[in-house]
């Protein structure tokens, strides 16, 4: 049997091939009919939020949200592929790059040509050193603060793990973290401690050896 749409398709044709007839002929039904139904979508999810409300899923759930988000901003997830400073090494890293497209102004004007080769430190010095660490590392928080009197103060703490509040607290001053590891990765960095520092248009990068 075919299905009822194409039955309907084709008597929809006749009907109008035959549009100048006076009435059109009942064919009947042909097979069974059922009205066509769907859900409530929000009454559907609200009857779902009932039931794990009254089964207690629902604050228990809630629970463990905020346990992560507190956890997420209080313990971030360390940067994977980093160790402690085996071997101290230093190496250069060059922040150069090259356009892979056209730039344009506003009105479609060419600023800048793809191929076009620079470097940002031509334009912004790096004001502070950079400077990366453990903080679940005791030897390199103390490695870290010995650097920062070192330089006057003249050193942006980077975390790589480790609680970077509770460190804002007890030194009272900014502490930053590098999420996902972006910046280690981009530099190169391997081991921790490790300090960034310019040198002409080139960053030096010296990883550390720390206390035994």
């Amino acid at each position: 049997m075919k299905p009822l749409r194409s039955i309907a398709f084709g008597a929809a044709v006749l009907i109008g091939m035959w549009g100048h007839a006076a009435h059109a002929e009942d064919l009947g039904t042909i097979g069974p009919t059922h009205a066509i139904t769907e859900p409530n979508l929000l009454a559907f999810i609200e009857q779902r939020l009932r039931e794990k409300e009254r089964s207690g899923e629902l604050a228990r759930l809630e629970a463990q949200a905020r346990v992560r988000g507190t956890e997420a901003v209080t313990q971030p997830k360390p940067v994977a592929g980093l160790r402690a400073t085996e071997t101290a090494r230093s190496f250069y890293f060059d922040p150069s790059f090259t356009l892979d497209r056209n730039i344009l102004d506003a009105q479609g004007h060419l600023l800048f040509a793809a191929g076009l080769r620079k470097n940002p430190l031509e334009v912004v010095s790096l004001s502070k050193h950079l400077l990366f660490f453990d903080a679940r590392d005791r030897r390199q928080v103390a490695r870290a603060r010995e650097l920062i009197a070192s330089y006057q103060g003249k050193v942006k703490p980077i975390l790589t793990a480790g609680s970077y509040l509770d460190l804002m607290k007890s030194w009272r001053t900014p502490v930053y973290y590098d999420q996902q590891g972006v910046l280690v990765r981009r530099f190169g960095i391997t081991q921790v401690p490790a300090l960034v520092s310019q040198e002409g248009m080139r960053l030096r990068i010296d990883e550390l050896e720390v206390a035994k």
